[in-house]
């Protein structure tokens, strides 16, 4: 029963062909891939310029002393 599956299903993948849709969703991986790279991007940009441009460096700085020390005093 098994060889019987095994060869259906040989049979099934040499003599099929992929539908129209799957030929166009090629590179799709790339796109969003890319996509998500241009939206970090831009998250990192925003970061960048509220921290050099509206005080944002210093309001930083104190976050991440109440995070260490918060870590600290849980030692």
């Amino acid at each position: 029963m098994s060889q019987l599956m095994v060869r259906l299903h040989i049979w099934f993948l040499t003599h099929t062909q992929l539908p129209a849709a799957a030929h166009d969703e090629e590179g799709q991986a790339t796109t969003e891939y890319a996509l998500v790279l241009l939206g970090a991007a831009l998250v990192a940009l925003l970061v960048v310029g509220w921290a050099t441009t509206s005080g944002g460096a210093g309001k930083i700085g104190r976050l991440f002393d109440r995070v260490i020390d918060s870590v600290i005093d849980k030692l």
